[in-house]
């Protein structure tokens, strides 16, 4: 008697090799399907984040829009932060001083200094500074502020201020183009809410 085994047939080889094939498919549309399980996710995914940009979006154009209604409103500041500003001379595009000695520095608001240089690390608008100024006498000189200081900076009161025209001059300034908003300060005291 010998002791080797039978070769199979070659039927049963092509069986066995079928059925390798059948499992390695099979194996396939498992996958298939569940990859496909998880898409209902993908449709949901994009839908939200769609919202989101058009939220934001919306909260944008909202507080960079020139012209913006205000119902004839009076905006009244209240608080122990808020002080009035006979405004009596601009030092540049984002400082002025009251008629009292105050000196003013607009919150959230980069504009050139006089000389038209930008200070290392502020941000730098491509308007001059004598644009800035004008702008800001326009929206300001002669007029009655009220202001609600958010913080000192260089002996100033850091402030965002509303105009006898209900007019929120740090929002204006950046709107018209003669300031850049800096997003540091106006993080913690948000500009363009008046």
């Amino acid at each position: 008697m010998s002791s080797k085994k039978p070769t199979p047939s070659k039927p049963v080889r092509r069986l066995r090799h079928r059925r390798k094939r059948t499992q390695a498919a099979a194996n396939k549309v498992l996958r298939f399907e569940k990859r496909r399980s998880e898409l209902p996710l993908v449709p949901a995914l994009i839908a939200v984040a769609g919202l989101t940009a058009i939220g934001v979006g919306g909260v944008y154009l909202y507080h960079t829009s020139p012209v913006r209604e205000t119902n004839d409103r009076v905006v009244k500041l209240a608080g122990p932060d808020v002080f009035e500003c006979r405004v009596s001379s601009i030092t540049d595009g984002d400082t002025l001083r009251c008629s009292d000695g105050t000196r003013v520095r607009l919150n959230a608001v980069a504009a050139r200094e006089r000389d038209g240089t930008c200070s290392a690390g502020h941000p730098c608008p491509t308007a001059s500074a004598e644009m800035a100024t004008d702008k800001l006498a326009e929206l300001a000189h002669g007029h009655t502020l009220q202001c609600r200081q958010t913080g000192t900076t260089y002996g100033r009161k850091a402030a965002i201020c509303i105009n006898e025209d209900n007019v929120e001059i740090n929002c204006a300034m950046v709107e018209s183009g003669t300031a850049l908003i800096w997003p540091e300060y106006a993080q913690a005291n948000p500009i363009c809410v008046y």
